[in-house]
């Protein structure tokens, strides 16, 4: 077959509204001439998969005799859909860049969602209906941009909670729905190029490596010597110079200068077909995609040391980032009847190499020297994570009866060897002898570091669901489930310093030399008897390296979180043009957190918790519903961990708090629709939460550091309001051609939250061995908002398409106002007054998408044209002081970005 196939067909455009009995099985096309449908929607059925829901027969929703003209609107449940169509429409390479576009969601740092300012901890992340562990230390939930959208049929967010869902629900629930059986065979293979006018062709820093790098695999060089492994568990001081000469070196240390930093380069292809054998029909799926990208960031990055701005460090600081990931998915279904199974199999390797060198001034060192700076630093690391994941679902009907079961196990892990780091500082004369270098004696005040981390997360699951319609005087579907989740986490990093000999200091002859000469085989053993007076002349000990990890917490931890949850659920129709869904969900929750040498975690909390949501369809095309529900947040592993991590994003260094708790929230709804066509609506909407026990991050300064690092803690309580409208409207553009429409989306988010902070007391960031607790008004500010909160989210959409041709052009806007990234950091001076809030500004952001289709030699063809960031809008992370001050803590630029692409369908 040479038509291309589409596996997400119903045009939704960025929002829709699927009812929770469609949710299993495939909602059919409109076949309508009149109304206005996107060419590929209507080959292809939206296709999705999520848990406790009951697939229905392929006919519109009828409401007790009023008919409604959009089969989009007819759910008790406020949910948004993107179909292939819509992200094919932003033209996103990933999921999370996608998601951005729905009505009250934001994408912050490396592809974590948040759906009306809450953060990632109030959303949970589901794959055909089953969780997914997540390869990120700092977080639970995984992070989307790791999900090429070539192997996602359709992502479902829904925003109000039903019972079926799991209890981790504040803002949302993300359910991806991956590419299963498909009607046609096909072949589809694609690359694209690509540049930014800030990273593209530019000087950027690069280091060595290995002879895989390219591709996002190591090949052998970043491997974790025995000694090392022995020394981080066994926690043994020191290692002696004999020994760290197994080490890899150059590969790891010697950052170069690249004038001209590649193009971004991605290519992906997929296959499909299906077979009829009697009654069944058996497909199969397979995709796979490979992008290796780079980025250089110009950053400065501030911190102050009081509440009137003043500097505890000033460096710029650039960083080149070589981001590569591989992808791949086989799936094997089978349908029989209105029966279907699924065995899908996801991989995902997603690598970061990184190098930068910064220089400035930090605590009383900020003279500039000749010209320099007073410190050079220079960081080298390796980010390598991998999700693997197996699903098999079974979705089965029997007349009024259906049953739905699920299971998965998923794995996840993040390596990161050899996370090394040099502080070099410019010394121009020694005594009355001139240096006019930078040097590094290996002491203090000039370290040279490594670190090795290893995560690995395994999560097993299972869930079945029964459903059963009866058809009375009063429809009613009772459903009932059980789910079952059981995650657990070993973690470790061992990190170490290196130091002269018996902790002595290098002579400036060593010093200056470049790090990979300062920590080659010579002068680890020689170095030291060759220029050192009076050194043992037989020695081989110049340089030694000392476990540090005791310092920065927990070497290693072990995490642990099982759920068992059962749900009771009735959807019924009272009165005429009255919906009700009404359920109630019990969960039990068993989260721990062993530590090695520092004070672990144990919650075992339970929870019952209700959900109602009233459909009230007052007028032909028009509803309003109530909704109400109970819902937790729990705890992330790596927030109850206290173990140093180092986030490679914001280059600040985050540390658990054993003493946290679940939070709990209790969310109200009021939402107005009216769907004027098809595919056409306006929605307006207001929604409240309170939540007990909101966990926030917290920044402060450890044993009179000058760089702070960020903790954890709970406010007292939080409430979040607001409201969100969002228009979808299309144009006819006959005078153009036949097929030609315009299409117009609209959506706007506000919402304010507020902290109610007093003199409670709540868990210091700051935890040593002993538990600590201080008053809430010394770590927040009562009225502030919470973190990740933007006030304001709008997105704008205006696209020109022909509805009998693949022809297209969309442009996109999208602003986000400011928003918190972290509480002020607490002055080391202990005045309990903590400093203004660090700030993260999204601002706005524009964009244009093109696709074309043509026919070449009988193969279809699809060109795509992307123009991304024409505002050239910066990254901003500042704080603002009472006096006018303001510190950048990393604000750069980011260049616009231009992509060219082309697939080709046989």
């Amino acid at each position: 077959m040479k038509k291309q196939l589409a596996f997400g067909t119903l045009l939704l455009a960025t929002t829709a509204f699927i009812a929770p009995a469609a949710y299993a099985q495939e909602v059919p096309a409109p076949t309508t001439q009149d109304q206005p449908q996107d060419n590929q929607a209507q080959e292809e059925p939206v296709e999705i998969s999520a848990p406790g829901v009951e697939p229905e027969d392929n006919q519109e929703i009828v409401v007790q005799g009023r008919n409604i003209p959009n089969v989009v609107k007819a759910t008790p449940q406020v949910v948004s859909v993107l179909s292939t169509a819509d992200i094919k429409r932003t033209g996103e390479g990933d999921i999370a860049g996608a998601l951005s576009r729905v009505t009250g969601l934001s994408v912050v740092g490396d592809g974590f969602v948040y759906v009306r300012g809450l953060g990632d901890r109030y959303s949970s992340s589901l794959l055909n209906g089953s969780p997914l562990p997540s390869p990120e230390p700092l977080r639970r939930v995984v992070p989307l941009d790791i999900f090429p959208t070539n192997v996602i049929a359709s992502s479902l967010v829904q925003k109000s909670y039903s019972v079926n869902y799991p209890a981790e629900f504040g803002g949302g629930v993300i359910n991806l729905t991956t590419r299963a059986v498909p009607t046609e065979t096909f072949l589809q293979i694609g690359a694209s190029v690509g540049a930014d006018t800030f990273t593209t062709s530019n000087s950027g820093f690069v280091y060595d490596g290995g002879r895989a790098d390219f591709f996002g695999y190591d090949s052998g060089e970043r491997d974790v010597p025995q000694f090392i492994k022995d020394a981080g568990h066994n926690r043994t001081a020191t290692l002696p110079s004999n020994v760290i000469t197994g080490l890899t070196n150059a590969q790891t240390t010697l950052v170069m200068q690249n004038y001209h930093i590649p193009p971004n380069l991605n290519w992906e292809a997929s296959a499909g077909g299906s077979v009829d054998i009697g009654g069944v029909r058996l497909g199969a799926i397979a995709a796979g995609g490979f992008s290796n990208s780079w980025r250089t960031r110009d950053a400065i990055q501030q911190f102050a040391i009081d509440n009137d701005g003043g500097l505890a460090k000033d460096f710029r600081t650039v960083t080149t980032d070589n981001r590569v990931i591989v992808n791949g998915l086989v799936g094997l279904g089978a349908e029989f009847g209105e029966h279907k199974i699924r065995f899908t199999n996801l991989y995902i390797h997603d690598t970061l190499k990184q190098a930068s060198i910064g220089t400035g001034g930090q605590g009383n060192n900020f003279d500039v020297i000749n010209g320099h700076q007073s410190f050079l630093d220079q960081n080298t690391n390796w980010f390598e994570r991998q999700l693997i994941n197996s699903q098999l679902t079974g979705e089965f009907k029997f007349g009024d009866f259906s049953v739905d079961v699920r299971g998965a196990y998923a794995e996840t892990t993040r390596k990161s060897p050899y996370e090394r780091y040099f502080r070099y500082q410019y010394v121009g004369m020694r005594g009355n002898v001139p240096i006019n270098d930078y040097v590094n004696s290996l002491g203090t005040l000039t370290p040279a570091t490594i670190a090795f981390s290893d995560l690995k997360e395994t999560l097993w699951s299972g869930q079945a669901d029964l459903a059963y319609r009866f058809d009375g005087a009063i429809p009613m579907t009772i459903s009932a489930g059980y789910a079952y989740s059981d995650t657990d986490r070993d973690s470790s990093r061992y990190s170490f310093q290196f130091f002269g000999p018996n902790g002595a200091s290098l002579p400036d002859i060593l010093a200056q030399l470049r790090p990979d000469y300062l920590l080659s085989d010579d002068t680890i053993l020689n170095g030291c008897r060759r220029w050192i007076p009076g050194f043992p002349a037989n020695s081989t000990d110049c340089i030694e390296l000392r476990n540090t990890s005791a310092n920065s917490g927990a070497a290693e931890y072990r995490a642990e979180l099982t759920i068992h949850a059962g749900y009771l659920q009735a959807d019924i129709e009272p009165f005429d043009g009255v919906r009700a869904n009404i359920g109630v969900r019990y969960e039990k929750a068993e989260e721990r957190v062993t530590t090695t040498n520092t004070v672990g975690t144990a919650l075992n909390n339970d929870y019952w918790l209700p959900a109602a949501t009233i459909t009230w369809n007052f007028a032909t095309n028009m509803q309003i519903r109530f909704h109400g529900s109970k819902t937790v947040a729990r705890p992330q592993f790596r927030e109850l961990a206290p173990q140093l991590y180092q986030d490679f994003e914001s280059n600040r260094q985050f540390f658990g708090n054993p003493l946290l708790n679940d939070s709990t929230l209790l969310n109200g709804e009021v939402r107005a629709e009216w769907f004027f066509a098809r595919d056409q609506r306006i929605t307006l909407a207001g929604f409240y939460k309170k939540i007990d026990r909101p966990i926030e991050t917290v920044a402060f300064f450890p044993g009179g550091a000058t760089t702070p690092q960020v903790g954890f803690s709970y406010a007292p309580s939080a409430v979040l309001f607001g409201g969100e409208a969002e228009v979808v409207k299309y144009f006819p553009l006959s005078f153009m051609s036949p097929g030609r429409r315009l299409l117009v989306i609209a959506n706007y988010t506000y919402t304010k939250s507020e902290l109610r902070v007093g003199t409670q007391l709540v868990p210091s960031p700051l935890q040593g061995l002993n538990p600590i607790y201080v008053q809430a008004n010394q770590l927040f500010v009562d009225g502030d908002p919470l973190v990740g909160q933007s006030d304001h989210i709008a997105n704008f959409q205006i696209g020109i398409e022909d509805k009998d041709s693949l022809s297209q052009i969309t442009f996109l806007a999208n602003y986000a106002s400011d928003r918190v990234s972290n509480r002020g950091p607490l002055p080391p001076s202990g005045n309990g007054v903590p400093e203004p809030n660090i700030i993260e500004r999204p601002g706005w952001r524009f964009d244009i998408v093109a696709r074309q289709g043509a026919r070449l030699m009988g193969v279809d063809l699809e060109f795509k044209f992307q123009a991304r960031n024409l505002t050239n809008r910066r990254y901003e992370e500042f704080q603002l002081f009472p006096n006018g001050v303001r510190r950048d803590l990393n604000t750069y630029d980011t260049g616009r970005m231009f992509t060219l692409g082309v697939s080709a369908t046989f």
